[in-house]
């Protein structure tokens, strides 16, 4: 193993607590305004949904769906990164162990409610930067979202706004929790995440992200005579 190699692998390994903090910030985050009681956002309103009809708890179902969501985006040529099947993996695996422990408490008041809610979005802003920072890969949802832009040859908002707009509605259908929070959140999650970026000093616009092909090539050496900036 090159010095060049060496430095590679753990470059990697450092960006490691972010992704993993990040996974766990957003966990955070989601189940806080589930926990608010006054509708989640529209994602959450589908896999809410979808629990309240199977054996499968919140934290597995998101898992599942985004493993669904993951393949999907590879069939249309989206190759995950790290970060990807992090974030696919550990977000639901801490939404389970944040409720099996108890970390957060249901509020009884509606400022109480409100306040959770709050914490909830700005909580997911910052979970969001912290694992996109690593540069590592986006979560399924964003590669989806990515795929079609390429594919259909679509602007961004009319992709992602139809993704989110018919979850929402089959979440609706199957029960999920659908409130003045889910518009709150519809409305200043984007906010919440781009403040989280400022105040972090990521630019998505500027970021490189790799994905397991090239992350495979730069730990084996096999890709050092480009320049990697990520």
């Amino acid at each position: 193993m090159t010095t060049e190699t060496k430095a590679q692998w753990v470059k990697i390994i450092k960006k490691l607590p972010s992704l993993f903090l990040g996974c766990f910030l957003f966990a955070t985050g989601t189940v806080a305004t589930l926990y608010g009681g006054l509708g989640m956002s529209p994602w959450g309103v589908f896999h809410m949904g979808i629990a309240n009809h199977t054996p499968f708890t919140l934290g597995q179902v998101t898992q599942l769906l985004g493993l669904i969501i993951l393949l999907i985006g590879y069939k249309m040529g989206r190759i995950p990164g790290l970060g990807t099947i992090c974030n696919m993996i550990f977000v639901g695996g801490f939404m389970d162990l944040i409720e099996k422990l108890g970390v957060l408490r249901v509020p009884e008041t509606l400022v109480g409610k409100f306040t959770m809610l709050a914490f909830g979005i700005l909580i997911s802003g910052w979970g969001s930067y912290f694992y996109l920072r690593v540069q590592l890969g986006a979560g399924p949802r964003d590669g989806l979202m990515e795929g079609l832009v390429k594919k259909l040859k679509k602007p961004v908002w009319l992709i992602r706004g139809t993704m989110e707009t018919t979850v929402l509605i089959l979440g609706y259908f199957l029960g999920g929790p659908v409130g003045i929070g889910t518009v709150i959140t519809a409305l200043t999650l984007g906010f919440s995440v781009q403040f989280a970026f400022r105040l972090g000093g990521y630019s998505p616009k500027k970021a490189r992200h790799i994905n397991f092909l090239e992350m495979f090539k730069l730990l084996s050496g096999k890709d050092l005579c480009k320049e990697t900036s990520y």
